[in-house]
């Protein structure tokens, strides 16, 4: 593993989350946060995440002060990247945002840096825009909440060479996660054009008086929701019969929604400020309760998965 010290520029959701799993993999982390406040809640968030997984028993041979030990903070981007073999960001979704921080970085660092993004769409060609190193930027995008998610999908850009592809899907596989390789970028990757295609459809149905959300989310958890883990879109398929997809598709896919705009459905609650668990309202009422309880559910599907994946990679 040629990476030791990594540079995570970012404490929130996913920065802190990416600069956890480098620390308890072994490698020294710099982690970057715009004030004190900043880092505090990275911290804060880093030290809830290791007590959960210290009480699960997933931290193997590690202990919880080990881990934190490994990662500093720092409020300057020099900072972060003076001594990095490795930057990943994890900052706000805006193209110039990043542009301007890969310019930065592109000019500070040495050549052989490798420079990532944790963005979830962005393409990595226009990331490496302003850059003269064009073949070192690459992206890494997690999936939230990522230490406890698999996935990352690694998304070369135009110009990125086949060592820093080698080299993050290394690191990838070495901090533990399942490393998802691109071919060539497209808009949204893999995982959020297949989840923006259910979706879609999703809203469609309730939209058309099909069914109801609770009915929808149903149909999802105990169906498909029970063999994804196991066998994607594509497998199911082949266990099924390429055969009878193809019959179902040559009168199915006539009806399907076919909208290349936002689901009417979809932007008026948005307009009403109807957005979710933020504001406590959206397809469902999220009263603190039943936040709290969605979440555990989730955390403990979570957790049942990671187990069975540990197993899977010790036997």
């Amino acid at each position: 593993m040629k990476i030791k010290n990594v540079a995570v520029l970012g404490t929130g959701t996913m920065g802190h989350g990416i600069a956890l799993l480098c620390a308890k993999a072994g490698l020294n982390v710099v982690m970057y946060g715009r004030s004190d406040a900043s880092l505090d809640r990275g911290f804060n968030s880093i030290k809830n995440a290791l007590s959960m997984l210290e009480t699960q028993g997933k931290l193997e041979d590690k202990s919880y002060e080990e881990i934190l030990s490994k990662i500093k903070g720092v409020k300057t981007i020099e900072e972060a990247a003076e001594n990095a073999d490795f930057i990943i960001e994890s900052l706000a979704e805006d193209l110039e945002l990043k542009q301007n921080i890969f310019q930065s970085l592109d000019e500070i660092c040495l050549p052989e840096v490798i420079l990532v993004s944790n963005t979830s769409g962005l393409s990595p060609t226009d990331l490496a825009k302003n850059t003269k190193h064009k073949e070192r930027v690459i992206v890494a995008h997690f999936w939230n909440p990522p230490h406890l998610i698999p996935l990352v999908e690694v998304v070369p850009g135009e110009k990125t060479s086949q060592d820093t592809i080698a080299i993050t899907l290394e690191w990838v596989e070495f901090i533990g996660k399942k490393a998802v390789r691109m071919e060539k970028e497209c808009l949204g990757f893999i995982g959020n054009r297949l989840q923006l295609a259910l979706l879609r459809e999703a809203l469609y149905i309730v939209e058309k008086g099909w069914a109801k959300p609770e009915e929808v989310d149903k149909a999802m958890e105990f169906g498909h929701g029970r063999r994804l883990p196991v066998t994607g879109p594509l497998c199911s398929a082949d266990l099924g019969g390429l055969d009878i997809f193809n019959n179902i598709s040559s009168y199915l896919f006539k009806d399907l929604c076919n909208y290349t705009e936002p689901s009417k459905l979809l932007m008026d609650k948005v307009k009403q400020g109807e957005i979710g668990s933020k504001s406590g309202k959206g397809f469902y009422n999220w009263t603190p309760e039943f936040l709290q309880k969605k979440q555990k559910e989730r955390t403990e599907a979570l957790l049942y998965f990671l187990e069975r994946d540990l197993q899977k990679n010790k036997y």
